[in-house]
């Protein structure tokens, strides 16, 4: 399993936001199949006394097509899905896509219905800095 070009500014950048990575890569078996998850993170919420659980799958979105690079992200991320929900149903999911992808390609129409419609969970991360810019729910 190949780690995405960005893995580890994704990882720092949860660090820095406050998250325990649990999980690199968080595996998953549902039935006969396993499933590798980039990142498996959690966050203590002190208000709630509860824990906060993620799981998050990096794109670097660098391809020749964005849109190419859009629909395998996203086949894999309805996937995971699934497949969280049968084995840690409290675990959430996130797409974690790079903010100059969110500025140029995320933004388009059609992109914004398959997330709509798709109930994508987005995490935008700025490879540079290494922070999150902003979590899309």
């Amino acid at each position: 399993m190949a780690r995405d070009l960005f893995h580890d500014a994704v990882k720092n950048a949860l660090i820095k936001d406050g998250w325990r990575i649990t999980d690199d890569p968080f595996s998953l078996k549902v039935g006969d199949s396993e499933l590798y998850i980039d990142l498996g993170a959690e966050r203590l919420i002190a208000a709630e006394r509860n824990n906060e659980k993620i799981a998050v799958e990096i794109k670097s979105f660098i391809g020749n097509s964005s849109l190419s690079d859009f629909h395998l992200a996203v086949g894999q991320f309805i996937n995971y899905r699934i497949g969280l929900k049968a084995a840690y149903p409290d675990r959430k999911l996130f797409l974690a896509i790079p903010n100059n992808a969110y500025e140029t390609f995320f933004k388009k129409e059609f992109p914004r219905m398959v997330i709509q419609e798709c109930q994508l969970d987005i995490l935008v991360y700025d490879v540079k800095n290494e922070v999150i810019v902003q979590w899309k729910i």
